[in-house]
This record gives structure tokens, sequence and C-alpha cells, in this order.
């Protein structure tokens, strides 16, 4: 198979699952001709640096994603937004190899879309942090606390979206003053949640 990366067989080798799928699909996209390189600890196919799509394995199935699903057709209704609050990868989960190989044209099909999508240009038009909820209880503390309010307009669009999705998350109100009170320093220092 051309385009194999040696960097990446020890993702396949140390799978406890999903080989033989894992397998196939890697031969679809490098039948593609998309780079195959390891990032995030896993098989990433790119064009011209840019990523298109990714392979992964969970416990009840295996994946591929597109970094840009959002933006592809999606003619066999088989694109997956995993959760709703993810705006530009979607997923196609398979659960078993007969999947794959009677999906096999179709898939090509897919990163060919995908790779147009790429080569145009196309942007996901993301949501701005405005658009999501802002807690009143983050509210009232952005008033609270000087310099918290620069400090959160500061951070990046994925940074804000990442505090506002976790404060708005917690269904009780102590809940929320408690992430909030948790995160106060991390703001104030330009970390995002995950930093």
């Amino acid at each position: 198979m051309s385009g194999m990366n040696p960097k990446v067989d020890f993702y396949f080798r140390k799978a406890d699952q999903w080989q033989a799928e894992f397998e196939k699909l890697r031969t679809i996209i490098l039948d593609c001709d998309l780079t195959e390189e390891l990032k995030w600890g896993h098989p990433c196919y790119t064009l011209e640096g840019n990523n298109i799509v990714l392979m992964h394995g969970f416990k009840e199935y295996c994946a591929l994603l597109f970094m840009k699903g959002a933006l592809m057709q999606d003619p066999n209704g088989i694109l997956v937004q995993q959760t709703e609050n993810v705006q530009s990868a979607r997923q196609i989960r398979f659960t078993a190899l007969p999947e794959i190989v009677e999906l096999e044209t179709a898939l090509k099909a897919y990163v060919a879309d995908a790779v147009r999508v790429e080569k145009a240009g196309l942007k996901v038009e993301f949501k701005q942090p405005e658009d999501f909820p802002f807690p009143e209880e983050f509210i009232d503390k952005l008033e609270e606390v000087p310099g918290l309010q620069d400090a959160f307009e500061a951070l990046t669009p994925g940074r804000q979206r990442g505090y506002l999705l976790y404060f708005s998350k917690a269904k009780q109100s102590k809940t929320r003053v408690s992430r909030i009170e948790k995160y106060v320093p991390h703001i104030l220092d330009g970390k995002g949640i995950n930093d």
C-alpha cells in the first residue's frame, strides 16, 4: 500500500479492537491520494498540510471523522454530529467490517467531497461566543471581579465557548457558581478550560 506512513503503524498495532476495520479504512483512504500522518495520537489524512479526515476507535464503534463534515454533502445520510456542540466535524461510524466493505464506494465519494470542500477554501461559520448563553451567575461574576470581563474577552473565541458551554451545562445554580469560582483564576491567567 503506497502512502503508508511508518509512524502511523504503531496506532494500528496497539489497537485492541477494530484491527480489520482500521486496515480496510486505511486502504480506502490511502487510495484517495491523501497523506497519512499521526496527529493527536490518531491516523490523520491530509491534503497539502490541511487535515481532511481522522480515524479513531471507541468502545462501541470505530469512525472516520471529517474535519469539515458540516460542509459536506451527505447523500447516504451517514454523517453523524457527535454532540450538539460540535460545529464542524462529522463522523461516519462503523461497528463491523462488512459495513465498511459495503460502503467502500460511498466512502471514497465522501473523501472526495471532503477534498472538494478543502480545495474550495470553504470555512465553517462558527457560532460566536455571544451566540451562546451566558449563565446569570457568570454575568454576576464578570461584574464582581475586577479585570475578569477584559480577561474573558481576551481569550480566543474557542476558549470562550468552552467556558460558556461548561458553565451552562450545570443544571443547578450552585453547581454553576462552583464551576465559575473554580475557573476565575484560569480566565484571569488567560488560560482555557483545558489548559
